[in-house]
């Protein structure tokens, strides 16, 4: 097995990869170097020819868990003084679940009322159902649809970024001043 076929081969799917993976371009070319000493030192260790490519990609895998371990623990480590910057919050969730109630508030009557027994309360879905005299598939619906509502509301204030999860990573206010927090 020759490195600079294989390199020469795959350096672009490699780097595609990354790119899916880590927003930084700067980190993509980091992470990319790592990934060629990777496979430099330990191209021998590899037992078939026919295994390189998920060899490589399990390699690059690895190289981008090792990448984010290192910035959550980077992160741990520095408090908000050694920081050049400051974030909005220290939590996003945190900073966004004060907006959640005034955002309910501004939904329909009736999908405030859901919200706020289901989600807020903890309610089951079930017993409210039993409890409103409705079917349950009725109300499943009309939760979704409320809760999509209120994540509009919320788009209409900020612009969100995600990860591979759904997760919040960061958000941005679209205007200083939203109208419901």
């Amino acid at each position: 097995m020759n490195f600079e076929a294989i390199w020469s081969e795959y350096r672009a799917s490699l780097k595609s990869f990354l790119h899916s993976r880590v927003s930084s371009p700067d980190d993509v070319d980091d992470l990319l170097q790592e990934i060629i000493i990777k496979i430099y030192k330990n191209l021998s260790t590899l037992k078939s020819d026919s295994s390189v490519k998920s060899w490589l990609f399990q390699v690059a895998n690895h190289t981008i868990i090792d990448f984010y371990r290192k910035r959550a623990k980077l992160k741990k480590k520095l408090n908000n003084e050694e920081l050049w910057y400051r974030e909005k919050s220290d939590d996003i969730e945190q900073y966004l679940s004060q907006c959640v109630l005034p955002f309910i508030n501004a939904l329909s009557v009736e999908s405030a009322e859901l919200l706020r027994e289901i989600d807020i309360k903890g309610q089951s879905q079930i017993s409210y159902a039993q409890e409103h005299k409705i079917s349950y598939s009725t109300l499943k619906s009309r939760v979704q649809k409320a809760r999509r509502e209120l994540r509009d509301l919320f788009e209409d204030c900020c612009a969100f970024t995600f990860n591979s999860r759904g997760e919040i990573v960061d958000f941005e206010e679209k205007s200083n001043s939203c109208q419901y927090c």
